[in-house]
């Protein structure tokens, strides 16, 4: 460990960070100490060109760029003096020369490091009388970048990134000097998993995303911290909200997550949350098998009215529940108390398989199967088993996983099935076999916690409210069990109540809940699941 000064800021620092690094560790970088920077980033290869984090070190003869210099053992920095001061507007002058004054037509405009950087740092005019550099504008890169040559500030983050991450090095630096530019490479398009991320890291208006070009205007939007539901991940996001809608996710910085990161799949998730597909309203399945929409306390009274005859008649074995890893912990742990109560064996999980890489994608398409299986949910194969023979004559399923090609399919197996209990957010197939449904919230809208694939518990809250009446599951299976006469079940659900209560269901959860988890999130307890 080196120990360093950095104005009025005492810091142990591991050997071999650079000044930046250092500071960025500490969480001063632009949050006390304010050294500006273009060109460097925290999970790219160290650049050094933009040179506008010059810094003053005692000792050197010369200014210094924080990210690339090497802390070492009783080292000063000043990063206020008037020679650091002057040495920002030279490079902030330079880098404007050719940049095209466009800010109130810039998609970046209100996020824009330039912007920000020149009004702080730079000088009050330009003094240059030449005409600016006209280059491409609007320039197609693949499916989902559109680049405006003029702004770009060549800080080359873009370039660095494709072939850092997905190791795909689309993009490149062409020519010299002052004609330099970027390009992707001949034959080439931008066009790899991770894409969209060159947007989020440009400091600039020079890469946008083709599916937030113009839609609305940064200052607009408050961005509500999240979880991309993608995936067994569990990637960090910011939902930037406007007019109770959400317009797009970036990735939020989780060093123990995702780092600075998000797939471009996950990151289109965000439609799924006010889309069309969207269930509005319960239903109950009439004499003549036409499902109509109905009130919330009939639609309950119906669904207890046929589990009760069930139960009554058969007893719990004639009775399957199926747990969807799209919901959260607390709304499992209803599940499971209301599982307990009727004494229902073998409640499974189902959760549906797709693609992965070794980046970020994981193989399971849900944020919370991990979670579930803390909670006592498990191989749906048992449950499948028993319903293809005719042993079920009752299911109450979460979610449409079920319908998986590598589990059930499209639910022929469900016609013999007497009573089809359905909680669930988007139309399915699953539908058509359902006698009553319910519509549940999306993670995007109600508190909970979610376990990723790593057992890392990360909180969700309520970023918007669904233009229709919908509950939680946690919500709906309290009041179902309430409705059915359960011990226990009062129909009430506090998610931050059963969050802190999650210990006492599962040991995994002990002291990890909605509260204590943070914004970063805590690991489940080891070996306590």
């Amino acid at each position: 460990m080196a120990s360093i000064r950095v104005d009025d800021h005492e810091l142990e620092v591991e050997e071999g960070r650079t000044l930046l690094q250092a500071l960025d560790d500490a969480g001063l970088l632009m949050n006390g100490v304010d050294v500006p920077h273009y060109c460097w980033h925290p999970k790219l290869a160290i650049d050094g060109s933009c040179r506008l984090c010059q810094v003053e070190i005692e000792g050197f003869p010369k200014l210094q760029i924080a990210c690339n210099t090497p802390v070492k053992d009783g080292m000063v920095v000043r990063t206020q003096t008037e020679a650091v001061r002057r040495a920002r507007e030279g490079v902030m002058e330079l880098l404007l020369i050719n940049h095209p004054l466009d800010c109130p037509i810039c998609d970046q405009a209100g996020e824009c490091k330039l912007q920000d950087y020149a009004f702080e740092y730079g000088v009050g005019q330009s003094r240059t009388r030449e005409p600016r550099r006209a280059l491409k504008k609007s320039v197609d890169l693949g499916p989902t970048i559109v680049f405006d040559q003029e702004r770009c500030i060549l800080c080359r983050r873009c370039v660095r990134f494709c072939r850092e991450v997905p190791k795909t090095g689309e993009l490149g630096v062409f020519n010299r000097g002052d004609q330099s530019v970027i390009e992707t490479f001949p034959g080439s398009e931008l066009d790899n998993p991770y894409s969209m991320n060159v947007a989020d890291i440009c400091p600039v208006g020079a890469l946008t995303t083709k599916d937030f070009r113009f839609k609305i205007r940064v200052w607009f939007l408050e961005d509500v911290p999240g979880v991309c539901t993608g995936c067994a991940a569990g990637c960090n996001v910011w939902l930037g909200t406007a007019n109770n809608k959400v317009y797009r996710y970036v990735p939020r910085r989780n060093d123990a997550v995702n780092e600075t990161w998000i797939c471009d799949h996950g990151r289109m998730t965000y439609q799924q949350i006010g889309s069309a597909d969207r269930i509005a309203h319960p239903a109950l399945r009439g004499e003549d098998g036409i499902l109509r929409a109905a009130s919330l306390d009939d639609a309950l009274a119906e669904a207890a009215a046929r589990l009760r005859r069930v139960l009554d008649a058969t007893g719990p074995g004639a009775l399957g529940v199926v747990a969807s890893p799209h919901a959260s912990n607390e709304d499992l742990a209803v599940l499971r108390s209301l599982v307990d109560a009727l004494a229902v064996e073998g409640a499974a999980l189902a959760v549906r398989q797709g693609d992965s890489d070794e980046i970020l994608v994981q193989a399971e398409k849900a944020a919370n199967a991990t979670g579930a299986r803390a909670l006592g949910f498990g191989d749906p194969a048992a449950l499948l088993e028993r319903l293809r023979g005719g042993a079920l004559e009752a299911l109450l399923v979460l979610g449409h996983d079920l319908l998986d090609p590598a589990l059930l399919g499209e639910g022929d197996a469900l016609d013999g099935v007497g009573s089809v209990i359905l909680l669930d957010s988007h139309h399915s197939p699953l539908e058509r076999a359902a006698h009553v449904v319910l519509p549940t919230r999306h993670a995007a809208e109600k508190f909970g916690t979610l376990t990723n694939h790593a057992g890392r518990v990360q909180r969700v809250r309520p970023a918007v409210e669904p233009a229709w009446a919908a509950w939680s599951e946690g919500e709906l299976l309290a009041r179902l069990g309430a409705a059915l006469g359960l011990p226990d079940f009062d129909g009430k659900f506090d998610p931050r109540a059963v969050s802190r209560a999650l210990g006492e269901r599962a040991p995994a959860f002990d002291g990890v809940d909605w509260d204590s988890v943070g914004d970063e999130g805590l690991p489940l307890k080891q070996g306590g699941a």
